[in-house]
């Protein structure tokens, strides 16, 4: 009894009111996440390993973990362990991974950034190199990697300070130059050395601009329009910026932009529905630091989701955090 009172209380102080109500009944529905696994360094390899997890994604059921020094595969769907990729090999050339930052899958390719000044271009299918953009030295190309996303034929990559530069996914062939030059630039306002989360949907390429303390939206089709003026003028974002709060992972599905933010020094994991928050409505439906007033969370550095679970890349606890969301349905008396 006194568990399914905490639960009440929980999700009606630590949750936000939905809009989702059932009319026929007057039954008002709260949503809150709940444990469901996790994956820590135990589960890569023999298990003697470490794990210090940063940028993630999911794709064709596979979860993508920067890891350090090395790229770790799983199934996403039971969490066994794939494989460990740890260099970039393509016939006689096999550079080794260091500080990877990030990572996103897009039509059948790997992308992979480094903050040693790299992109390696991976083949999905069995991880061999396809090509790199940069070569490790800071002066060329990138002044580091520290966030990627591929959608649609662009790749955009977040480099140190307030740059982020724009490719054609066109551009990086088997045969294809490191040294590839950008389409466009776009500007995040404020920025140094941290590690970028970045995300397509609705038309926008949406950034966790921490250091902006705002999201910011940049206008995909206005970027083809403006490329080449923006390499001298970087196109700058929509933005509604928060007093204290900074973004620092967003991941957009079908019905939540599903966010971590941190104020001060605590770290909030926060649910905004798509819509909302697309349209810069910012009304969090979930709002919390622990599940259930345990294990609070960390600082989380990427957001993946498959179906009903969600992948937080909890960098200061080092592991990956699955949650799943669950829905009560409260009745109101008349």
């Amino acid at each position: 009894m006194s568990k399914l009172v905490f639960l009440l209380l929980l999700i009606l102080t630590g949750c936000n009111d939905s809009d989702d109500v059932n009319a026929s009944t007057d039954d008002k529905y709260y949503y809150y996440p709940t444990d469901e696994a996790s994956v820590t360094a135990a589960q890569i390899g023999d298990g003697t390993g470490t794990l210090d997890p940063r940028g993630i994604t999911i794709a064709n059921d596979k979860l993508y973990v920067c890891n350090g020094n090395v790229l770790e595969i799983f199934d996403a769907k039971t969490l066994k362990y794939l494989k460990s990729v740890t260099a970039f090999s393509k016939g006689t050339t096999n550079i080794p991974f260091t500080n990877l930052s990030s990572v996103c899958v897009d039509n059948k390719r790997i992308y992979l950034g480094s903050v040693d000044s790299r992109l390696f271009v991976l083949d999905e299918t069995n991880t061999l190199g396809i090509n790199t953009v940069g070569n490790g030295q800071w002066w060329n190309t990138f002044v580091h990697v520290f966030g990627v996303v591929v959608k649609d034929g662009l790749v955009f990559v977040k480099e140190k300070n307030t740059t982020i530069k724009v490719f054609e996914a066109s551009q990086i062939t088997e045969t294809s130059k490191w040294d590839l030059a950008p389409i466009a630039k776009l500007n995040t306002l404020n920025g140094y050395d941290e590690f970028y989360s970045l995300q397509i949907e609705g038309g926008n390429l949406v950034v966790a601009g921490r250091n902006a303390k705002a999201y910011l939206y940049y206008d995909i089709a206005s970027i083809r329009a403006n490329a080449a003026a923006s390499l001298e003028n970087p196109i700058v974002p929509v933005t509604k910026a928060f007093s204290d709060v900074k973004p620092l992972a967003v991941s957009i599905s079908s019905d939540w932009a599903i966010t971590s933010e941190n104020v001060g020094a605590v770290n909030f994991l926060r649910f905004y529905p798509k819509e909302e928050f697309l349209n810069k409505t910012y009304s969090a439906r979930i709002n919390t630091t622990d599940i259930m007033g345990k294990n609070p969370f960390g600082t989380i550095l990427g957001i993946a989701q498959v179906e009903d679970r969600i992948f937080l890349s909890d960098n200061t606890n080092k592991k990956i955090r699955i949650l799943r969301l669950k829905k009560a349905a409260i009745s109101e008396q008349k």
